[in-house]
Formats: C-alpha cells, sequence, structure tokens
C-alpha cells in the first residue's frame, strides 16, 4: 500500500510529496524531490520502530545542507576526473564541484529535481527527462526509477534511455545506521562484503587505473567485523579518504544478480542484506558529515552509504570500462537494481 502527502515546499515554490509504502510494521518514505529515501522505519528486536535512514525533517533541510542523504544520483554518481567525458572523439568539460572533479552530476543533478511521479500498485514510479546539455552531458536522457518496499526489502529499480551516446551511472545515496537514526555512531555496526578488491585513488579520490586486493588490508570485510574496527589504520587509501570512501569491486559480472553485503547492529538486531546486478559498490562510512538532521546533529561516521555503481571514472579508464561501461549508446537500455533486505 502506498499513501501520499505533501512533505512541503522548494524555496522556489514547489510542492515535494512524501510517497509512503506501508509494509505490515516496517515503512519506507520516499520523495519527488531528489527521489530521496527520507525513512525506512523496521521493527528492532524488541519490536520497537526504528529509523535507520539518516535524513531531515523539511524540504529546506534537503535543500541547503548538502550530503546527498537519501538522494537518487545522477547523471553520474561518484567521480570522473576533471570532469572530463570524451565520446566519439569529442571531449565534453563537465562541472566541476569536488577538487578539480565532477561530483555526483555536477551543480544541480538529479538530487535536486522535482521528479514526475504515479504510482501502479505497490510500485512508486519516479521518472524525469534530462536535455541534451544539461550539466554539458550530451543526449536527451530519459530515465525512470521505481521503488517497491515489500517483505522487508527496498528494492530501487533504474531504467535510462538517450537520443545521443552519452554517460550514465545512477545510484541511491541512503546513509544508514542499524543502531537507529538518532544514535550518532556507525562505528560498531558489523559489515561484510563480497569483494576481493578496490579501485586505489590519487589524493583527489580518483580511481586512475589498477586494483588493489583487500586482502590483509583495512579493506578487507570478507570475515565481518566492525566498521570502526580499522577505519583509523595507517593506510594511504584511508588516510586520502578520511576513512572509508571507496569503490569496492564486486565479484559478479555485470548484469547479475547477486547478494554483495550483509551489516548487522548489535544494539537493534536489525541487519540489512544488500544485493544488485552493478558491478561494484561505493562503500562510504559518512567521513564528512557535519550537519543537523531529523533528530540529532550528524556528526562524523552518523551513517554510511553503500552505494551500487559502476566503477568510478570508468569513461576514462579502459579496464574499468571492461566490468561494465557507463557509456550508453541510443537504442540501448540503461537497466540495474539494487535491493536492501531488513531484518532481525
Amino acid at each position: 500500500m502506498i499513501s501520499q502527502k505533501v512533505f512541503g515546499t522548494t524555496a522556489a515554490g514547489q510542492e515535494v510529496l512524501a510517497f509512503t509504502l506501508a509494509d505490515g510494521a516496517a515503512h519506507a518514505t520516499i520523495l519527488n524531490f531528489g527521489g530521496i529515501v527520507q525513512s525506512i522505519v523496521v521493527p528492532d528486536k524488541e519490536g520497537n520502530p526504528t529509523d535507520v535512514i539518516l535524513g531531515y525533517n523539511d524540504v529546506a533541510g534537503y535543500e541547503q545542507n548538502g550530503g546527498y542523504l537519501g538522494a537518487l544520483i545522477g547523471r553520474f554518481g561518484n567521480r570522473i576526473g576533471e570532469g572530463k567525458l570524451t565520446i566519439g572523439g569529442k571531449q565534453y568539460n563537465l562541472y566541476c564541484n569536488d577538487r578539480g572533479n565532477h561530483l555526483h552530476g555536477g551543480k544541480d543533478g538529479f538530487n535536486k529535481k522535482i521528479w514526475n511521479h504515479k504510482i501502479e500498485g505497490d510500485t512508486l514510479i519516479l521518472s524525469i527527462v534530462s536535455p541534451d546539455g544539461e550539466e554539458n552531458y550530451p543526449g536527451t536522457l530519459e530515465v525512470e526509477v521505481r521503488y517497491t518496499f515489500k517483505n522487508g526489502e527496498l528494492g530501487i529499480c533504474y531504467r535510462a534511455t538517450t537520443d545521443k551516446a552519452t554517460a550514465v551511472n545512477l545510484t541511491n545515496h541512503a546513509y544508514f545506521n542499524l543502531n537507529g537514526e538518532a544514535d550518532g555512531s556507525i562505528l560498531d555496526n558489523e559489515l561484510w562484503i563480497d569483494c576481493d578488491m578496490i579501485t586505489p585513488t590519487n589524493p583527489t579520490m580518483i580511481p586512475v587505473g589498477g586494483y588493489r586486493m583487500v586482502k590483509g588490508t583495512p579493506f578487507d570485510f570478507n570475515t565481518p567485523k566492525p566498521i570502526g574496527r580499522d577505519i583509523e589504520a595507517d593506510d594511504i587509501d584511508l588516510k586520502q579518504g578520511g576513512g572509508y570512501d571507496h569503490c569496492h569491486v564486486l565479484k559478479n559480472k555485470c548484469g547479475e544478480y547477486v547478494k554483495y553485503a550483509v551489516v548487522k547492529s548489535k544494539k537493534t538486531g536489525i541487519t540489512i542484506t544488500c544485493f544488485t546486478d552493478m558491478p561494484a559498490v561505493q562503500f562510504y562510512a559518512g567521513n564528512g558529515l557535519n550537519q543537523q538532521g531529523k533528530h540529532i546533529f550528524y556528526g562524523k561516521r552518523a551513517g554510511f552509504c553503500l552505494e551500487t555503481q559502476a566503477i568510478p571514472n570508468n569513461v576514462n579508464v579502459p579496464e574499468y570500462a571492461q566490468r561494465g561501461s557507463s557509456i550508453l549508446e541510443p537504442g540501448k537500455v540503461y537497466s540495474f537494481k539494487a535491493a536492501y533486505k531488513f531484518g532481525i
């Protein structure tokens, strides 16, 4: 069952709607502003309703306070080095908004848009048309994202088509804390990631080629461990990211749907089991959080993200594109999915 209500208005006077997807004792709330996952409330081990999503209580929070909390990211999730995109021999210079690089769609990404909406049964469908030249990307891109919340599982299905070759890498930037949104720290949340490699970066967090095996490093989550156990280790990649903010290359082939991560809280007993058919996930430990949230001030590492995607900067690194290219051609369909299943 999906219900809707007015969440508020933007500074420009646009109405923002909140859609609540009910699932027994649990529910998820999605906004048509930025496709934002505003809350996910699930019962803890004592049956107490617990919101596990960081966010804001009003539209102004999402407009002003940054951090991409809960947002749908596009055209390109994560980073493109120096904002350089070359397609068919032509270079497009994208807006650089992060240390001289293009991040999360640029100046006005999909996270700042009011999306069209419709409801089909238990599915919320958000859609948008990004015109040719927006943020200097080529091609008119038509995007549709479907949200479901059934049997404790939030499903997100992404689809896009273009009339001109372009780059697209959609993801969701939800921040989780399985202790509860108002707990303030995710360092004791226990994480398992089915991954043997990360992509090392340059000092501005751009993967520029090559892979790093995780075995014997702080990035090894093949045996579950608390997120905070090794986060302050003396490691060049950790230091450059200020903690975990790295692309974990998954073992599946691009398009093969697999379980890739499990996160657990001993405090609440809540778990997330994560699935995707994308070839990578950016694990971000909220190192830069510094804003007032729903119920508390979100400081450093108050939430974590698992952003399924193609490898960042793959448009400039052929060996990364081999694991899943972000170049979308006319007549082709960009189609990927991710799911987060909650339990005890």
